[in-house]
Formats: C-alpha cells, structure tokens, sequence
C-alpha cells in the first residue's frame, strides 16, 4: 500500500508539473484563425522583472487619488480589445492619416485613464527601454483595477504588440450600446468569439463604476415615447434616480454608480440588483428579459464564486482577442502615438 501511494503521488505530481508548463505557453485563434504558440504567461519575466510591481504601483497610486479609475481602466480594456482587438489601439492620440478611438462616440468625453496608462508606460521605458507594450500593460492594469476592487485574479497571455493605427468608425460601428437591444449586443459579442455567457459575466464588469445621465434618462421619464419610466425598472428606483437626474439637459453628464449596493467593491451585487429590478441600464436589465441570460444572473445573483470564475475565464478570453504579432505591431515608445 506504502509504494501505491508512493507511486500515485509522483504520477500525480508529473501530471501537475505538465499541465502547469502548458499554462505558461498558452494558445488561441490569431486575427487570422490561426492558433498562435507565440505568447505566455511568463513573458517579461527576464527582459523587463519589475514589470508586475510598476503597473501595481501605477495603478494604487492612480486608485488612492481616484477609486473611479479602476473601473474606468478595465473599461478601456475592454473598449480596445472589442475594436479590432486587442492592440491598445484606443489609446492612440488622431493623426493626419487617422481619425482615432478617443473621440468615437462611445468614448468622447467618456473613456477615462489615458494618463495612468501613459505614466506606467513611462515608467516602464526606464526600467526596460523599448521591451514591453502598451497592449500588455493596459491589459495588467486592468487586472490589477479588478484586484484592488476585490475581484478575482485571471492570468494573462502577454507578448503581444502595439497597433500601428485607429479606427473612429470601427469603434462606433462595434462597441456595444447600452441602448441596442440584447440580441444586437450578443451578435456584437459573438462576431468577436465570445458567446452569450461572455455577455452576461463581462456585463458584471457594472459592478464597480459610473454612468452619465444621458446613457439611462430615457428609462425615468418618457420610455421610447410612452410618456412613463421603463416598467422593467422598480419604482423607487426611478424615483430615486429621477433625483439624481432630473430631465433637463444640464444633468445628462451627471453620473450614477451602476451598482449603488456596492459601487466601488467588485462583487455580484451587480446581478442582486437586475433580480431587484434596479439594473441602471437599460442593456444590463435587458439580461433578465430573456430567459437564458435570467437563469445566469439568477444563478450569480446568488453564488458569488461561480460569477468570479467565469469572470476570470471570459476575461482571459476577451483580452487574447486579435492581438499583433511580427510586422503588425511594434512596441510603442509612447503609447498615444505611433513611432
């Protein structure tokens, strides 16, 4: 019995030694369909090593000043990789030859954390000129946001390069609305790879963060042209949101936390809320008016693990989409310009 257990430990502990070299080279469809070997986990590991400890400094030191920026950094992840992927394309300033991301409609006077991602990028270059992406820090400094907010830990697969361009009318035409019906969002989604639980756990992204007036005021007051609130939205609610925005044009840039349980802690708060009928927008309450997103929130709304978890994985998912290789990117020296 003594060598059994001898001999199934070490199996096991070859096993274990196999699947975790797997996971520090992972594979996924490229831009072109194609499986690329070409990234992993340990990445930076021997040309730039303090690269972990400089984005976690960069994104605290931006957190302590402003408990906003952790969602609005994982909001600017997720706007960069839904545009053509993910090659921090976003945060490229315009030019003569292009009309960027940062003035696209879903981003003007919207997407927040240009400078944070600017000053680690900074402070990157000095430590290890010329080696690491901005594609690859935007990605770790959303992840450590969601850490700080208390949300899971996801590894990242790095390596992958900077854009060598921008496109205003992709991010108008792609990024999801949070006036589009769900079934526009999920085919949104789906022409990305991700599927329709994708949509219902990145939507729990809403636990931490705000929204302007104008993304949800038409849910208090006239709901398409009825003359009422949106039915789906419980009446204290509206009556407390009415008060916070009024209808009157001066207030369309007000904001109002997403999740009010739970507004800066990242938590499945967000999916109590759409049970309740508070959802702020009209997208997210829209998961509870189709029965197969429902049965999800339903069961996140009461299992705090599971929605970590599928987080995580959707998150990995998300942020591997399209990225650069070879001649299609390069590693910026500054990440709002091209070199």
């Amino acid at each position: 019995m003594p060598m059994a257990i001898t001999r199934f430990s070490y199996s096991t502990i070859l096993a274990l030694l196999y699947l975790s070299l797997l996971h520090l080279v992972t594979s996924f469809p490229s831009s072109n369909g194609q499986i690329d070997y070409n990234y992993n986990y340990n990445y930076y590991d021997s040309s730039c090593p303090r690269l972990g400890m400089i984005v976690k400094y960069g994104v605290w030191a931006a957190f302590k000043n402003d408990t906003r920026i952790a969602a609005s950094l994982l909001r600017l992840h997720f706007h960069d990789c839904f545009v053509n992927g993910c090659d921090a394309s976003i945060l490229l300033d315009d030019t003569i030859d292009f009309r960027g991301e940062k003035n696209a409609l879903p981003n003007r006077n919207s997407a927040r954390g240009y400078e944070v991602i600017e000053s680690i990028k900074a402070d990157v270059e000095k430590a290890c000129p010329s080696t690491v992406s901005c594609v690859d820090i935007l990605a770790l400094a959303a992840r450590e946001s969601v850490l700080l907010s208390g949300g899971p830990y996801y590894p990242l697969s790095l390596g992958g390069l900077d854009g060598l361009t921008a496109s205003e009318k992709a991010a108008n035409e792609q990024l999801p609305s949070p006036f589009e019906p769900l079934e526009n969002i999920t085919a949104k989604f789906a022409s990305k790879g991700l599927d329709i639980k994708d949509v219902v756990v990145l939507s729990g992204a809403h636990t931490i963060g705000f929204a302007q007036c104008f993304t949800f005021k038409r849910r208090l007051f006239d709901f398409k042209g009825t003359g009422k609130p949106d039915p789906t939205l419980d009446s204290s609610a509206v009556a407390n949101l009415q008060g916070m925005c009024p209808n009157k044009d001066a207030s369309n840039s007000k904001l109002a936390p997403l999740d009010s349980a739970s507004t800066y802690r990242f938590d499945n708060a967000y999916y109590v809320n759409l049970v309740n009928r508070t959802g702020l927008l009209e997208s997210d309450q829209a998961l509870m008016g189709d029965s197969k997103t429902a049965a999800m929130v339903t069961a996140y709304s009461s299992d705090s693990y599971l929605f970590s978890a599928d987080f995580a994985s959707s998150m990995v998912k998300m942020s591997n989409l399209g990225m650069l290789t070879g001649s299609n990117g390069q590693i910026r020296k500054k990440c709002g310009s091209v070199n």
